[in-house]
């Protein structure tokens, strides 16, 4: 895929997954965690993408839902909208969702790493966990090769 353009529609969620699919790429290209995510509006368009900056920004709140949604800039509301994440997001992503009241999540995978899903859900956000194989296989191997940082990016010891 080419890099995703501002702006843009993106029908499907597998289109949108795509762009999150680029972002985590692009940042395991730099050194970085690969996860990757975007924000889109009611239309399909992309509002904004990121990825997981935590390392090549030395920054612990760059998550790629978070880098997202500051890509994305200030919106009137965030009810209508779509974050699309390569990975299911860890309660910090989770609770800018649930903050800012994104309506929907869609998830790339969940196997690798499960996490405020549930709660979002319970809260009335619609999930959807799409259980992409590539992506599975990308953090798969990235957490056997990174286990350190992997710990790290979860906040485990």
């Amino acid at each position: 895929m080419s890099a995703p353009i501002v702006g843009a529609v993106y029908a499907t969620d597998a289109e949108k997954l795509d762009v999150a699919r680029y972002e985590a790429l692009a940042g395991r290209g730099e050194g970085g965690i690969p996860i990757g995510a975007a924000l889109f509006d009611e239309n399909d368009r992309l509002l904004g993408s990121g990825r997981n900056q935590r390392v090549q920004g030395d920054n612990p709140a760059l998550h790629g839902e978070t880098s997202a949604f500051l890509a994305a800039g200030r919106q009137r509301s965030y009810r209508r909208t779509t974050m699309v994440t390569t990975l299911s997001p860890c309660w910090y992503c989770s609770g800018l969702v649930r903050q800012f009241g994104i309506g929907r999540v869609v998830i790339g995978e969940n196997t690798t790493f499960y996490g405020g899903e549930d709660w979002l859900r319970e809260n009335g956000v619609s999930v959807d966990v799409l259980q992409d194989p590539d992506l599975i296989a990308v953090m798969t191997e990235f957490i056997a090769a990174n286990p350190d940082l992997w710990n790290e990016d979860i906040g485990e010891e």
